[in-house]
């Protein structure tokens, strides 16, 4: 239960630093990709490559790669029947031959049908998930932490010692 708390917590924190908005949908999505992946994977290595060497807010996408996992082992069974049916494709017989025979490719697990049917759901859903995230992050900022700062409770916090102290710690050491 700690586990999911921390990465809830870590989340909002993204979410309320100055990280701009297509930085952290853009890790949500990867983080689609990275939760419906099988955990030790040439995949999750892509992703992992493509978060450390783009503008990807790393935070988000190992929070939102928790989530995802556990969403993903629920979607189990539509992962294999989707799988199934893109490995049972006569046209693509040649193309999974070839990739089974190359050199690399055969450790990412394309030929199970739960990891196909897995990586090709969320590829499709990568540009939703992106899309969802960036609107899902602007309206958080404009709505949740705007009323948030606005009542007393917020406000007698801020004028505390403790948040002055944490305020002036936050600019200093980030």
């Amino acid at each position: 239960m700690t586990l999911i708390l921390k990465q809830l917590f870590n989340f909002i924190k993204v979410l309320n630093s100055d990280t701009g908005e297509k930085q952290i949908a853009c890790g949500i999505a990867c983080g689609l990709i990275l939760g419906f992946a099988p955990v030790l994977s040439l995949q999750s290595l892509l992703v992992f490559i493509i978060i450390f060497l783009f503008r990807v807010q790393a935070g988000a996408a190992f929070a939102s790669a928790f989530f995802f996992a556990l969403v993903a082992f629920i979607l189990d069974p539509v992962f294999d029947i989707f799988g199934a049916w893109i490995l049972d494709l006569d046209s693509l017989q040649g193309l999974f031959t070839t990739m089974y025979n190359m050199p690399i490719i055969p450790f990412t697990k394309f030929y199970n049908t739960i990891v196909m049917g897995a990586g090709v759901v969320s590829l499709l859903l990568f540009p939703l998930a992106y899309i969802l995230g960036k609107k899902f992050t602007l309206k958080y900022r404009v709505v949740v932490v705007a009323r948030l700062e606005n009542t007393k409770a917020f406000k007698a916090l801020k004028a505390t010692s403790l948040y002055k102290w944490y305020a002036k710690y936050n600019e200093y050491y980030g």
